[in-house]
């Protein structure tokens, strides 16, 4: 076996999801199990470049997992010739720019979404990067869910014959930080700093509507603030200016009508914080985050409404279990895996800038359909 060292420029992973997702479960892990075998001869040993603007987190993040090279000079790290990948889980507002200068550099560029701030400047990395010839992937981490994957097997097996409807809920209640701290930043709910649950959320959507049942081609969206004050990390009040509950509604290619509530001002009654209900002519489930349920067309009950007498029926207990059959990886590190190959097998790979600008679409068109309430169409995104 030949070691390859790919050494990857992680900024942003002194954050919650960058740092226990993508470096400790994705990247430290392939390290933990030898690196990546591509099935050549060549292992692939990543090797990653800790990058972040606060001096004492990024050293202390270092120290912690006994890495050796870390930096708050995102330039230089970019000038470095040995660096091959960029890699970004910075707040929105900081993301465009250091991608821009990722591609001018010639690195490969892989990236939390959304991309961008507004669709403009997604379709100009997207463009920036074909141009420069570099491999970029932006990170689509719901469709490797456990749950989303047994749904998907569904799907491609026809088990819905035609589907006609999806309905999500996703949401808990995130604290206000006064008496409890809250369990997201809180930049998460200033807009001026790209916050909002629309910015956050609707990219999700789009993908997994599209990757499971076509194309969103409308979205009419109510997105609105219903916590308007919050207390941030230093027990200090402020207002709420972002969108903390957003109700949309998409239509997609071929008919199918899929409504989603997003919210952090809810309380959770359902088995998974995210759990989506799909309906077909031949059946229906519900898939979480693990799990995955199905009531076949011959074995659905014949419930009649009847108010003046209590419902006979345990509705809950006549759906059927999915099972695993499969052992599923941590699905951060699946897309990283699939990713590397991308770059250094040249294996297939379509969860890319261009994907990553249709999820900032959306996001842009929901706000703008809550705006004017109104229905919008969502017109391809070419470049």
């Amino acid at each position: 076996m030949t070691r390859k060292t790919v050494r990857i420029a992680m900024n942003g992973v002194t954050g919650r999801m960058g740092h226990r997702q993508h470096l400790v479960r994705s990247i430290l892990a392939l390290r933990e199990q030898g690196g990546l075998d591509l099935g050549d001869g060549t292992v692939l040993w990543p090797e990653p470049v800790l990058v972040g603007r606060r001096e004492h987190a990024v050293r202390a993040l270092a120290e912690q997992h006994r890495l050796e090279h870390w930096s708050t000079d995102l330039d230089a790290v970019l000038a470095d010739p040995s660096v091959a990948i960029y890699f970004d889980a910075q707040v929105t507002s900081a993301r465009e720019e250091s991608i821009k200068k990722a591609i001018a550099a010639g690195k490969h560029v892989y990236t939390e979404k959304p991309t961008a701030t507004g669709l403009a400047g997604a379709l100009e990395l997207a463009r920036l990067a074909q141009e420069k010839g570099i491999k970029h992937g932006v990170v689509q981490d719901k469709i490797f869910l456990p749950g989303l994957l047994k749904l998907k097997r569904l799907v491609d097996g026809g088990f819905f014959g035609r589907v006609l409807s999806v309905r999500g809920e996703f949401g808990y209640w995130v604290f206000e930080g006064d008496w409890q701290p809250a369990q997201r930043p809180s930049w998460n709910y200033r807009a001026e700093d790209g916050g909002g649950i629309v910015v956050d959320m609707f990219p999700h959507w789009e993908y997994v509507l599209h990757e499971l049942f076509g194309r969103v081609t409308s979205v009419q969206a109510l997105a609105t603030t219903h916590v308007p004050q919050r207390w941030d990390e230093q027990g200090k009040p402020y207002d709420a200016t972002a969108d903390d509950a957003a109700y949309g509604i998409f239509e997609l290619e071929g008919g199918v009508v899929a409504q989603i509530n997003s919210s952090w001002a809810v309380r959770v009654n359902r088995d998974e914080l995210v759990e989506f209900q799909v309906d077909g002519t031949e059946g229906s489930a519900v898939a979480g985050l693990r799990k995955c349920r199905v009531q076949h067309r011959s074995t659905t009950p014949k419930p009649v409404w009847n108010p003046d007498l209590p419902t006979p029926e345990a509705f809950r207990a006549q759906w059927q279990e999915i099972p695993d059959n499969q052992d599923f990886a941590n699905g951060f590190k699946a897309q990283w895996e699939l990713f590397l190959r991308h770059v250094y097998a040249d294996a297939p790979y379509h969860w890319d800038l261009l994907a990553g600008a249709r999820g900032v679409q959306l996001a842009e068109l929901g706000l703008k359909s809550s705006a004017e309430g109104r229905r919008i169409e969502v017109p391809e995104v070419t470049l």
